[in-house]
């Protein structure tokens, strides 16, 4: 697995990927030479639990639609109402948390994953099914507030970078396994039994983080820099931009992806396109953290331009299943290194004010992915699943072009600090 800026970060304030090069790094035992395997592994397995149980419905969504008694659009709001609440909650309550000691905070964090995903695996209630997913996305706000830092702090100073990649596989298996693996089981058995199997390996996780992670204090109070401060930075704007507007382009089709190959004739292939999709979003994440330390800018050109082919495929020769895992390859390749793109586009735009940056991705993130389940679902209704591949086109039109002019902050030519 490659390895990341291995410089240290707060952890109250990153994203799922979160990197900060100006952060004061705890204290790490001198003598300790190894990584601590067993600690990072279960901050991975929270990380898998973070990110599959924000995108499960994904690839199951007609049969949760059925059995709630309401549309599919209606359905696919149950990912904008975590987002949602990841989106209003993580910045207060990680400011509110500041001082807490960082292993209670996650035992928090995940117990409000398995008592949220087994009330939404009990629910034959849509209102009581959104309130559940409601607090899945606060649960998710303090996650990912913690875990890329927590992973630093728990390494040696020269193997900080590789315990920040160890921690974040959990997305790329997420995406490669977990969302195909939840998928299948749904058609096996029930998509309740998905959401059962996400409690279950929440329970496991919380004795492991238990028996096994470190604990660490929290911060003093008051250390992050006021966000409108921060937005005058030169090149935080720009990275926000492209954050807002990237992951809405990509949350409008992956959150009825079931939908949109339901309508392609290709329904019963959702569990393979998924899992096409998230196995090239495992080569991005390998390619981006092998090259990210000189080639920022390119990488992030190139992701653009590769979801906006595949959009363009499945725009024009969606009649063609191979064309369309073509499309679906491409973009898993674009899409994948995205989230590490952008975290570390606004620590490096953001220099002393990177914690605040962090902090306003995050939101915006999740703002991004809330508008997504709402716009897909106003285009499902209106105009059909059709209509995505070329919304995905004209979002990230504007996205490319600002990318291109933030040439001297946001996404340099050369990154501060890298070896050419």
């Amino acid at each position: 697995m490659p390895t990341t800026d291995p410089t240290p970060t707060h952890p109250e304030t990153t994203h799922p990927e979160a990197t900060h090069p100006r952060a004061t790094r705890p204290h790490t035992p001198p003598q300790q030479k190894k990584l601590p395997l067993a600690g990072l592994l279960a901050l991975a397995t929270a990380v898998f639990i973070t990110s599959l149980t924000e995108t499960l419905p994904a690839g199951l969504l007609p049969a949760m639609s059925a059995d709630l008694g309401v549309s599919e659009s209606a359905t696919g709001q149950t990912v904008t109402i975590y987002a949602l609440g990841t989106a209003l909650t993580a910045i207060p309550l990680t400011a509110a948390t500041a001082g807490w000691h960082r292993k209670r905070l996650l035992l928090m964090a995940m117990a409000g994953f398995a008592a949220a995903n087994t009330v939404t695996a009990v629910s034959g209630d849509y209102t009581l099914t959104m309130a559940a997913r409601f607090v899945a996305g606060v649960a998710a706000g303090l996650a990912w507030a913690l875990l890329a830092g927590y992973a630093r702090r728990m390494a040696p100073v020269h193997l900080q970078g590789r315990a920040i990649a160890i921690a974040m596989a959990g997305i790329p298996v997420a995406l490669s396994l977990g969302v195909p693996a939840g998928t299948y089981l749904g058609e096996l058995l029930s998509w309740q039994a998905a959401f059962l199997v996400m409690t279950g390996l929440t329970v496991g996780l919380l004795a492991w983080i238990a028996a096994l992670v470190p604990d660490y204090p929290g911060r003093p109070r008051g250390a992050t820099p006021p966000m409108l401060r921060t937005l005058r930075v030169p090149g935080v704007s720009p990275v926000l931009f492209v954050t807002l507007v990237f992951v809405l382009a990509h949350t409008v089709l992956y959150t009825y992806i079931a939908t949109y190959l339901t309508d392609l004739g290709m329904g019963g292939s959702t569990d393979a396109v998924l899992l096409v999709f998230g196995a090239a979003s495992l080569l991005s994440i390998w390619i981006v953290g092998a090259l990210i330390h000189r080639r920022l800018r390119v990488l992030t050109l190139a992701a653009v331009l590769l979801v906006g082919v595949a959009a363009a495929l499945l725009a024009v020769f969606s009649d063609t299943p191979a064309l369309v895992y073509a499309a679906v390859t491409l973009w898993g390749l674009g899409w994948g290194g995205a989230p590490t793109l952008l975290q570390t586009a606004a620590a490096d735009a953001g220099g002393e004010a990177a914690d605040a940056a962090q902090a306003m991705l995050v939101t915006l993130w999740n703002v991004a992915m809330a508008a997504g389940g709402v716009i897909g679902g106003l285009l499902l209704d209106l105009s059909g699943t059709s209509s995505f591949p070329w919304t995905i086109l004209l979002l990230l039109t504007p996205v490319l072009l600002v990318i291109l002019i933030a040439r001297t902050h946001g996404f340099p030519a050369v990154r501060p600090g890298a070896k050419q």
